[in-house]
């Protein structure tokens, strides 16, 4: 493996025993998925009760971009570094366990914030919490599934952002259009701490390296700045985590504003909103991740890793004139149904940039392999897209445009280009390792 020329190659006993693997991974993936659900619902209900909010505590689109994007990143990604070092070394559940109780807490938090400042220090503590959510499960579903099927299983894990996008759509609109945006935090912090409750009780540990070919139990604690060092000096993991941070540039200066665009520009009220904008977000990004995660496992069983880079760049270059017609659309049914379409192909390149940088590192490496990943593509994605989108649309308010939020997200059109450009770099860069090999 790449990761292993940098690194001291680690110890390992040779075999792993039937008792030591996974039992019932179909249960194991659910409850890591339904954590994720948890961890995007609970980072998407800004962005979903954006306008009451805003009406609530007077804030401008600005101040929305920053709390939804920098400030959260700013913990979210490099907190993950160390946490992702320690769960390398201890254990992975125990880390994603603690992780859901912290933000699921910081989640009711935030629905008892009565200021901008209170509510800026909940997102933080969310993000605090976040950031041992996902780089713990990306490791433990990769030694629970064999390399030729992490491809689909990953694609349903990732169904998570969509699933948990359209039940705070769902849930989080309609509590707020019967009672108050405060109790739709509150209401799904508890459902969290009852799932970190549950989840050691459901997933086991299983041994590093389980799952791979050979069955080897990797027993060693990998070195943090060597790992570092040879994660950052391997194109392949540098051009995955970069063209994926351009893609979420994109995505989530779209997702942290969408459903104000909606309201605000093209007339859509919050009851509309909880069921058609949460019906296109499961049909368009849930459908998105079914079908990369078995297009990558289609191709992988054939030898081909270029798969990883190729599909996100076709699928962005489909996107983008979808993306254009989306922003110009005059009634919201139409804008709708070209979102929809945006976000199928919008989401191919998560399944193939986590399948290909944990296939890429070594088995003790692998949950800071993730946090790497995360990393990279969050702090350019989540936390500079909001904040983008947010500045851009304060910018084009103060010079007097009409439809400001409009204006600021065609300015994401260029972020495409950049995205396709980098997995076209990486595609050349995998197929010369194909050559080589």
């Amino acid at each position: 493996m790449a990761m292993l020329n940098s690194v001291a190659a680690p110890e390992v006993r040779p075999t792993v025993s039937a008792g030591r693997r996974t039992r019932h991974p179909g249960i194991v993936l659910a409850m890591l998925t339904f954590v994720y659900v948890l961890n995007f619902l609970d980072r998407q209900l800004l962005g979903i009760l954006a306008k009451p909010i805003q009406d609530s505590l007077h804030i401008t689109d600005g101040q929305l971009g920053l709390i939804g994007g920098l400030y959260f990143a700013m913990f979210y990604c490099f907190i993950a570094i160390p946490v992702s070092w320690l769960a390398d070394r201890t254990s992975r559940v125990g880390v994603l366990t603690l992780a859901c109780a912290i933000w699921s807490a910081a989640t009711i938090a935030c629905g008892m914030a009565r200021t901008y400042p209170q509510l800026v220090v909940a997102r933080m503590v969310v993000g605090f919490g976040e950031a041992g959510g996902v780089p713990p499960s990306y490791a433990l579903i990769t030694d629970t599934f064999a390399p030729g099927r992490r491809g689909v299983a990953f694609g349903i894990y990732n169904l998570g952002p969509p699933i948990g996008a359209a039940l705070g759509i769902a849930l989080g609109a309609s509590i707020a259009a019967l009672f108050d945006w405060r109790n739709a935090f509150v209401a799904i912090g508890i459902v969290g701490i009852v799932a970190a409750v549950a989840l050691p009780f459901v997933v086991p540990e299983p041994a590093r390296g389980a799952a791979d070919p050979g069955a080897a139990i990797v027993s060693d604690k990998a070195p943090f700045w060597a790992t570092l060092r040879a994660f950052f000096a391997n194109p392949v993991m540098t051009l995955a985590a970069l063209g994926s941070g351009a893609t979420q540039f994109v995505t989530y200066g779209l997702g942290n504003f969408a459903v104000l665009f909606l309201i605000r520009e093209k007339g859509m009220t919050l009851p509309e909103i909880a069921i058609w904008y949460a019906l296109a977000i499961v049909i368009g990004m849930g459908g998105g991740m079914v079908a990369s995660g078995r297009i990558i496992d289609h191709f992988a069983r054939k030898g081909s890793r270029r798969v990883f880079a190729i599909a996100p760049a076709v699928s962005l270059a489909v996107s983008m004139p979808f993306y254009i017609a989306f922003v110009w659309a005059p009634t919201w049914p139409l804008a709708l149904a070209l979102l929809t379409v945006v976000m199928f192909f919008n989401y191919f390149y998560l399944s193939c940039s986590v399948t290909l940088v944990q296939e890429e590192a070594a088995p003790n490496q692998r949950v800071l392999a993730g946090a790497l990943l995360l990393l990279v593509m969050n702090f350019i994605g989540l936390g500079l897209g909001p904040t983008w989108v947010g500045a851009a649309s304060d910018h084009f308010a103060a010079g007097g445009a009409a439809n400001p939020l409009q204006l600021s997200l065609y300015t994401l059109t260029p972020f495409y280009v950049i995205a396709i450009g980098l997995f076209l770099w990486l595609a050349r860069t995998l197929r010369r390792q194909e050559t080589i090999r």
